[in-house]
């Protein structure tokens, strides 16, 4: 296999990237955008086992992995990062997003040694229980979570989103967010969230006095 990388593709919403590779989404809830693919380089690597290196939450961890590993796999399996959650492992659930290059994309649609070179971060890197990130807080004062098993997914894709649309609408945050999936329907939760959630991070603060980062 040819180790490659995956430039940053910008977009409103990975709906138009989906529909342009010809793959049948549902309309509910997707994080932000998706990287494309790029050109393979001319190193060969596989199908044994190779050394990877990637940054995520801003430190480096360093494994082997056969190159069909996903980078959820990856996360999950080898690194113990386990936020990012493996549902449909198809890249329609969005229970697996995390950010990369700052966008958000499906952990189970890109691979581990793609990823490499690429600065990624998981729910894990956004807050912690004494300072939350504004999405976090939010989701917990609109109840936007039940069996919060989509939970972390929809809070990455959140944040994605409202790094690059810091004023957005209720028409907005339904297009933008259109693929993330919740069985338990907090839909109605995750949009008010997300609009509270927008004007906390405009004004620059986190939960326990913090400036937003």
């Amino acid at each position: 296999m040819r180790k490659k990388k995956k430039p940053n593709n910008p977009g409103f919403s990975r709906r138009d990237f989906l529909k342009g590779a010809g793959v049948a989404v549902s309309t509910t809830m997707i994080p932000a955008t998706q990287a494309a693919a790029a050109p393979a380089s001319s190193e060969v690597v596989g199908p044994g086992l190779v050394a990877i290196t990637l940054s995520i939450n801003g430190k480096s961890h360093t494994l082997k992995a056969e190159p069909r590993v996903t980078l959820l796999d990856a996360l999950r399996n080898q690194l113990d990062i386990t936020g990012a959650k493996k549902v449909c492992d198809r890249g329609v659930c969005g229970a697996c997003t995390v950010i990369m290059d700052g966008h958000a994309v499906y952990a189970c649609n890109v691979l581990a040694i793609e990823a490499e070179g690429h600065k990624i971060e998981t729910i894990e890197g956004l807050g912690s229980a004494e300072h939350l990130h504004p999405v976090m807080a939010a989701f917990v004062e609109h109840d936007a979570q039940q069996c919060g098993f989509c939970t972390p997914g929809f809070v990455v894709a959140c944040k994605a989103f409202l790094d690059h649309h810091p004023n957005p609408t209720r028409e907005d945050v339904e297009h933008g967010l259109g693929g993330n999936l919740c069985r338990c329907g907090t839909y109605a939760g995750v949009r008010e969230a997300v609009l509270e959630a927008a004007k906390t991070m405009k004004a620059g603060i986190m939960k326990g006095g913090h400036a937003n980062g």
